[in-house]
């Protein structure tokens, strides 16, 4: 076997796996909290866990040093060693050094770029060259591989997909764009859009199906918001598929891709009636750590 270490390291847990390269087997896995803001001297704690779980892992293959490949949020700096930009969460990730930290050569990226390379690889995505993915939940964000190159962009930034602009006139986002298809979809928006009668997106879907009259019509509006921008993206992309992602998409299934289904019939330029197919995203929890190994992959050559 040739194996490497894929760690996905999130802002509650930190998921890692041991996995051949060649084949994607998953030859064994360790899942940690990540206990962001606690600090071990100078040095985030989530540091030291991630070196231990890489310690463990190696035990349990060969004994010697492996290949890591790390994927966390923000912007992944160009060299791969480090992520550059990650304000407000995970203290103590900007600009950390994984590299000389950990001893041996380990490949950082963005983490929703690593999910997508990770349903490139083994999930609904394999074999695709042109796909894009968006991914719901807390945020929304995404990734985008053209021509069969993840799209990362001069600083890192390519694949913000969440942040593109569905509504001008609506108020400004986090990231300064104003109406932003994050503000019209995830979970942080969610109590000021449904006016505070749903804790979490879940429940908004949960109540439009038992035919509650306003939250039937907050999620057409949300999932029409979603074609959109979708559509939008089709139009510059031209990608083979489309994949949804996170834990509304996953959450919703059916009760997210009926609608916007009938929607994306209405929206989307289909010259010759050519149509971009429309997925859920389907490599699980492990897409993430996946993803890394595959870019190492790519890496390598």
């Amino acid at each position: 076997m040739s194996l490497a270490i894929g760690i996905d390291l999130g802002g509650t847990n930190i998921k890692a796996a041991l996995i051949d390269r060649t084949s994607g087997e998953l030859v064994s896995s360790i899942s940690n909290p990540t206990l962001d803001g606690e600090f071990v001297g100078h040095e985030p704690r989530f540091a030291h866990t991630v070196r231990e779980i890489v310690h463990e892992l190696e035990a349990k293959a060969s004994g010697e040093k492996l290949r890591v490949g790390l994927s966390a949020p923000g912007l992944a700096n160009t060299n791969g060693r480090c992520i550059d930009w990650m304000p407000g969460r995970m203290h103590g990730l900007e600009k950390f050094d994984w590299p000389s930290f950990l001893e041996r050569e380990v490949q950082v990226l963005n983490d929703a770029h690593a999910a997508l390379l990770g349903e490139v690889w083994i999930g609904a995505a394999k074999g695709c060259q042109d796909v894009f993915m968006i991914t719901l939940g807390t945020g929304v964000g995404g990734a985008v591989l053209s021509g069969g190159r993840l799209l990362k962009g001069h600083i890192g930034r390519g694949g913000h997909l969440g942040h593109i602009t569905v509504d001008a006139k609506a108020p400004k986002d986090i990231f300064n764009t104003p109406g932003s298809l994050e503000s019209f979809l995830g979970n942080k928006t969610l109590q000021e859009r449904g006016a505070g009668k749903y804790e979490n997106t879940h429940m908004l879907v949960a109540a439009a199906t038992s035919g509650d009259a306003d939250a039937q019509a907050l999620w057409l509006e949300s999932v029409r918001y979603l074609a959109v921008g979708i559509v939008s993206l089709i139009n510059v992309l031209d990608p083979e598929l489309v994949i949804l992602g996170g834990g509304i998409a996953s959450g919703a299934g059916d009760q997210l891709l009926q609608p916007l289904q009938t929607y994306l019939d209405e929206f989307e330029w289909a010259p010759g009636g050519h149509r971009v197919r429309l997925a859920l995203a389907s490599a699980g929890e492990w897409a993430g750590a996946y993803g890394c190994v595959h870019q190492l992959n790519i890496s390598s050559s």
